[in-house]
């Protein structure tokens, strides 16, 4: 499944609508992706949303969509 990852670059500062960014993750649950962002980055996580049907079709073709990997 593709999730959508939401997030502030860091934990430090207050979270800013405006400094939201957001990544393309392939994963088996919500809980796995949020952790396998968690486990790899420093990002303070906003939220996580599911892609499926219309909506990822949507993304795939008018966002700048690429999957991250993480090693």
């Amino acid at each position: 499944m593709i999730y959508k990852v939401f997030y502030q670059e860091t934990k430090t500062r207050n979270p800013k609508r405006e400094q939201t960014k957001s990544l393309y993750l392939e994963a088996d649950s919500e809980v796995a992706a949020r952790m396998t962002v968690e486990d790899n980055t420093p990002y303070h996580i906003e939220l996580v949303q599911l892609l499926e049907g219309n909506h990822l079709d949507y993304e795939k073709e008018n966002a700048e969509f690429s999957l991250t990997e993480f090693k």
